[in-house]
């Protein structure tokens, strides 16, 4: 594995193949992908971010929207020679790759959205509960923010080692980097513009996902066009990092499919 940056965003890339893009969730960083890194780098070159404001990253200028997100992306995929890419999205992530489907499909042979949504515009409840976490954070600080909310990430029987890891990153959150992922989560509603999407889909969620869910996974692979949908037992929001070897094998067949159809290999 090698770390690169483009434009003031850091990436880290194992692997060779068609590229396959990894965008974390809003608690994570490029280090929650080390088992798709490892795992999928025999068939793909694979790149995983810390999103801007992130880990490494630069934060965006001002007060960025989720099509500046987007635009990051293309923008990445571009400085990379990665276009066009596999996208995969978890949770925050898979909102960003949602948007990037939506505006410049050109650039992407496949979309993967991993334990996603529409965004947390779709409701009241969802936008404050956004709003929520900016103001706990804040108050508590990373390290107990962390401690409080990571365990939820992980379906009850989640190995421990998996779950402090998960701990672990969000702990390393930046204030900045995170108030803005939360405003744009809170701005966002892409119920109207799933429809849209004609990149082939696949939606992953673990089973045991209460934060996002199964319900709200189920709807995206039901408006989103030839969407399939795949639920893996027991993981819960971090379905990519508690059950790797079932989640990487979810994304291989998709993909493998993908890139023989393209006649890639």
């Amino acid at each position: 594995m090698i770390r690169t940056k483009v434009s003031d965003v850091d990436f880290v890339v194992a692997g060779s193949g068609t590229p396959l893009v990894l965008l974390h969730g809003i608690g994570g960083a490029a280090d929650a992908f080390d088992a798709q890194l490892s795992g999928l780098a025999g068939d793909h070159r694979v790149i995983a971010w810390d999103a801007p404001g992130y880990g490494g990253s630069a934060d965006l200028p001002g007060e960025p929207d989720l099509d500046a997100y987007a635009d990051a992306v293309v923008s990445a995929l571009r400085g990379l020679d990665a276009e066009p890419a596999h996208l995969l999205g978890v949770s925050w992530g898979g909102v960003i790759a949602t948007r990037v489907a939506i505006k410049a499909p050109e650039v992407l042979r496949s979309l993967i959205l991993a334990d996603s949504s529409r965004g947390s515009g779709r409701t009241a409840d969802g936008r404050k509960a956004m709003a929520a976490r900016v103001r706990e954070l804040a108050a508590r600080g990373a390290d107990e923010f962390a401690a409080a909310r990571g365990p939820r990430l992980v379906a009850p029987g989640a190995d421990a080692a998996v779950r402090e890891k998960v701990v672990a990153l969000m702990s390393r959150v930046r204030p900045r980097g995170y108030r803005n992922a939360a405003r744009v989560m809170a701005a966002t509603d892409h119920s109207a513009q799933l429809a849209v999407i004609t990149t082939p889909t696949l939606v992953v969620v673990g089973g045991e996902d209460t934060v996002t869910g199964v319900a709200e996974s189920r709807v995206l692979a039901e408006q989103i066009p030839d969407a399939r949908l795949v639920e893996i037992p027991g993981a819960g929001h971090a379905a990519n990092q508690e059950r790797p070897a079932e989640f990487n094998a979810a994304v291989r067949t998709f993909l493998a499919e993908l890139d023989v159809r393209g006649g890639v290999l």
